[in-house]
């Protein structure tokens, strides 16, 4: 069955499943509140609807998903802005077709009762990260708005440790904690954070969370029906932000404790409510930011980043 439009796609919701086609999605990490969508749809039936059956995988290695599809060894992959405007640079063919948590999650995290009041209280201290590269440029564009620069601070490479690591005192701050879940786990844990967000440090605004494609191999009629389902999905998260949690909670027992509740209630204003919009601003933006921070040599056309797939 060939589609054409986001809008015939949505038509199909309401009718009975034919053939259903294959597709492989691949998660960035572990399934946790930020896939909502793609939880809900699964579950309430949408991806059969529009005759789906996806495939939902969740990597041993939080970096390998976009390779794989750049290798043609999935369909779709969560992943994220600020590394796909490297990860083109770096020759892999990718591309954005779809917005899944449509505003940044990363902050700078500190202990809400420690000395550090504002970035600039960063001088002459250590600062956690996980993923180099884009970190160092976000923390440094932070800094730079303190009146500070790396030179300043000790970068750590805490190992995707980072509350234990700040509240174990390693560290006096770690830059690429998400607001929803490092916020949430310390509070529990007794040891409150305080997030300083990066958009209001010196950042452009960017998608947190988004879709990538082979743009040589890719099927738009296939991702466009996925992204029916998934728009369907958001739309009922918003309405019924109760009883989809409950959806979300039964699909694994793993789902069912306070941080995942928690982080339920934090991610879902910020699901982005039409995943294949385009904004391409922000996307221009963002790589004139990486271009200035001198990680990238040359500035792509957002056209080679980033695509809506429901347009042919």
């Amino acid at each position: 069955m060939k589609l054409t439009s986001l809008t015939t796609a949505f038509c199909l919701l309401s009718l009975p499943a034919v053939a259903q086609d294959h597709m492989t999605l691949m998660l960035d990490w572990f399934v946790n509140p930020d896939h909502g969508p793609i939880v809900i749809a699964q579950e309430k039936g949408y991806f059969a609807a529009v005759d789906l059956e996806v495939e939902i995988i969740a990597p041993a290695d939080p970096s390998d998903p976009p390779k794989m599809v750049a290798a043609g060894q999935a369909d779709l992959a969560i992943s994220y802005q600020p590394q796909l405007h490297l990860q083109i640079h770096e020759g892999l063919p990718l591309q954005r077709v779809g917005t899944l948590v449509a505003t940044p999650l990363n902050c700078l995290l500190v202990l809400d009762d420690g000395p550090i009041k504002t970035p600039a209280d960063l001088a002459g201290r250590k600062v956690g990260f996980s993923v180099g590269g884009v970190e160092e440029a976000v923390l440094d564009a932070i800094l730079r708005h303190n009146g500070l620069s790396l030179d300043d601070i000790e970068l750590v490479n805490v190992n995707w440790s980072l509350s234990p690591a700040l509240m174990s005192g390693q560290v006096d701050a770690v830059i690429g904690a998400f607001r929803n879940f490092e916020l949430n786990q310390m509070d529990i844990e007794g040891v409150p954070g305080h997030c300083f967000y990066v958009e209001e440090e010196g950042l452009p605004a960017y998608d947190e969370l988004i879709y990538v494609a082979n743009p040589n191999t890719m099927d738009r009629d296939m991702i466009t029906r996925f992204f029916a389902a998934t728009e369907k999905a958001t739309q009922y998260i918003v309405n019924h932000p109760q009883d989809s949690w409950e959806v979300f909670a039964a699909s694994a027992p793993e789902l069912q404790d306070e941080l995942n509740a928690r982080a339920w209630a934090d991610t879902v204003p910020r699901f982005a409510l039409r995943p294949t919009a385009m904004d391409y601003g922000r996307y221009a933006e963002f790589e004139t930011f990486l271009h200035t921070a001198g990680l990238i040599p040359n500035l792509n056309e957002v056209s080679v980043i980033a695509t809506d797939v429901t347009v042919p």
